[in-house]
């Protein structure tokens, strides 16, 4: 019995990917399908990083073609090209960096730092180069997260920096540039003059992600950076407890005033295991992230736990990604990186360099 091309697509559109949640076929993820004999060979592009997640892939695919009469094995060939995504109108592209997306959250002590670092190492360990701009200027934290806060940029030519390279990310903070325990005295104007020659004077190399981690609040870091950074998509972080989400969605609407996409909401403390006993209990509240998902109609990118490990690898230089790169909260960290980058994939791309650039000369 021969096999065509429509009926392993037919087969294929039975299994809804878990993070564009939908079809592959409908996602236009499928590249080509080839058929020999009983084999049939075929390639995907993912558009997001997934290096951890393709084998579980393969497996619900296979099962799905190998049904088929006259198909007795289905070979995958996995792409992750990623692309750079469209951003705010009339905002210079970043040398070196695809995709920026802003790491934000309304108020402080929500973990936003630590997410971040985390997100970061997550789509590093899914096959994609990343980087990751501390944006706090008063308070920056990433150097010491990193295990390097007594690193120094190097500079080649004295006006532009290379980035610090640690645990396999690129990073530039001004932690790097003053001593930990100096206080940044700086009005407004200063402290965003800082921010963009951070961003704009790093060598960055091939980055696919550049994770910008925003200090809290919605003050002149965050218009500097919805004005003059070609932000792809922002992530908020919140608690479940009230007044945290209320501060995360005064974040959202200054998001959706300048126009940059949110690509979804963390939930971060979520719940607490006693350590000692393993009782669970909800001490910041319950279901905050998922009912302000739910508001606002954006994705809600996953919960983790408020746990001591993530805390004390943090604040010890290896973060949990890297710390425990098997362990459980490393799974969610990673979930968490795809189901973020997976619906950055499926915005508009940018093609603005794909364009000539036009030249007039009088000769």
């Amino acid at each position: 019995m021969s096999v065509d091309a429509t009926q392993i697509e037919a087969a294929l559109k039975e299994y809804t990917d878990p993070y564009l949640e939908k079809d592959l076929v409908s996602a236009n993820c499928i590249k080509n399908i080839a058929i020999d004999g009983t084999t049939a060979k075929i390639d995907v592009a993912l558009g997001f990083p997934a290096k951890g997640y393709t084998e579980t892939l393969a497996n619900e695919l296979k099962s799905k073609v190998e049904a088929i009469d006259g198909i007795d094995s289905a070979e995958f060939n996995f792409s992750d090209t990623i692309v750079s995504h469209a951003a705010q109108k009339g905002v210079s592209h970043i040398k070196g960096v695809k995709n920026i997306i802003a790491v934000a959250s309304g108020k402080g002590g929500v973990g936003k730092s630590t997410t971040s670092v985390n997100l970061a190492l997550a789509l590093a360990a899914d096959g994609a180069n990343v980087g990751i701009l501390d944006a706090d200027i008063y308070g920056p934290s990433q150097p010491r997260m990193l295990g390097v806060s007594d690193a120094k940029p190097e500079s080649s030519d004295g006006t532009t920096m290379e980035p610090v390279i640690s645990l396999g990310l690129q990073s530039m903070s001004i932690g790097y540039l003053i001593e930990e325990d100096t206080p940044m005295i700086w009005r407004g104007p200063m402290v965003t003059q800082a921010l963009e020659q951070l961003l704009n004077d790093t060598t960055w190399r091939e980055v696919d992600y550049l994770v910008i981690d925003l200090p809290p609040g919605t003050g002149d870091t965050q218009l500097t950076l919805a004005q003059k950074v070609p932000v792809s998509g922002a992530v908020i972080v919140t608690t479940p407890q009230d007044i945290a989400l209320l501060d995360a969605r005064k974040a959202y609407k200054m998001f959706e005033k300048v126009e940059v996409p949110v690509l979804g909401v963390i939930e971060n403390m979520s719940i607490h295991i006693c350590s000692e006993c393993g009782h669970e209990e909800n001490i910041f509240g319950e279901g905050g992230g998922q009912k302000m998902s739910e508001d606002f109609d954006i994705k809600f990118l996953g919960a983790l736990p408020l746990d001591m490990q993530i805390r004390q690898e943090a604040d010890n230089g290896k973060p949990t990604v890297a710390a425990d790169p098997d362990g459980r909260v490393t799974e969610i960290y990673k979930d968490i990186a795809r189901r973020t980058t997976a619906k950055l994939a499926q915005q508009a791309k940018d093609y603005s360099s794909k364009f000539p650039k036009i030249v007039i000369a009088n000769d």
